[in-house]
């Protein structure tokens, strides 16, 4: 959410005029606009995904969704949803993209040169999911030559970013770090989860299938759910060049 409201009320650029002195209200303005009547849908509409579209309902904007486990009938009537059978079809409506899905081999460079072709032309991008759900060199030329206003997000491949990668860079971004998941709050529910998991194990009580992705060597709860098998990890290696940078 304050990614999406930082990229749309362009706020980023706001702040750095400040922080440089000015009072540029013009400037400042210029690439700001009301998310009240836009058109926003997630890719993936999970716990996390569903959570988003729940905070953006008080906002007025008009919610779409894709997912391959459509939602129940009540919850698409509760929230005003339109749900889409392709991310195609999600894109071309939508003025904000949220990409909330898990990376595997289905979804690894989900968005690239030939997607970003179906976003409406000045379409907002966020992706707090996984950064090899978008290819990183169309990202930067979609902002560049104006496909995308904007792309903000904190994930990022490799990870930890290499000192020339190209969204460090690239104009009209907000990126960070990898920190939506790191607040003080969640690291004690990260260690209260562990805890549990744990102690079901040395137990031998089965573990909550919203904590399993993988059991025996296969696909399982949660993983079975939302993920498909193989490896979407190639080119990690990259990161190394951050690590000789440092």
């Amino acid at each position: 959410m304050m990614m999406i409201l930082g990229l749309v009320r362009n706020y980023i650029p706001s702040y750095q005029w400040v922080m440089k002195g000015g009072w540029n209200i013009a400037d400042c303005v210029a690439r700001s606009y009301d998310v009240e009547g836009m058109h926003v849908g997630t890719v993936a509409a999970g716990r996390i995904g569903l959570a988003v579209l729940r905070r953006l309902k008080p906002f007025d904007m008009h919610l779409h969704y894709y997912d391959r486990h459509p939602l129940p009938e009540h919850v698409e009537k509760e929230l005003n949803l339109t749900w889409h059978p392709t991310v195609e079809s999600l894109v071309k409506a939508c003025d904000v993209v949220t990409l909330n899905c898990p990376l595997h081999p289905e979804t690894e460079h989900m968005i690239d040169e030939a997607m970003l072709k179906n976003f409406k032309r000045g379409s907002y991008l966020v992706n707090t999911a996984r950064g090899k759900l978008c290819d990183r060199d169309a990202i930067a030329k979609a902002l560049e030559d104006g496909q995308l206003a904007g792309y903000a997000g904190d994930v990022w491949f490799p990870q930890p970013a290499p000192q020339d990668h190209p969204w460090r860079s690239m104009p009209h971004h907000g990126m960070t770090p990898h920190i939506s998941g790191t607040s003080l709050s969640a690291q004690s529910r990260y260690a209260a989860g562990t805890r549990e998991i744990l102690e079901c194990f040395y137990e031998g009580r089965p573990i909550r299938d919203e904590y399993l992705i993988v059991d025996g060597g296969k696909l399982a709860g949660t993983g079975a759910h939302s993920y498909s098998a193989g490896n979407a990890t190639g080119g990690s290696e990259e990161a190394a060049k951050f690590r000789k940078a440092g």
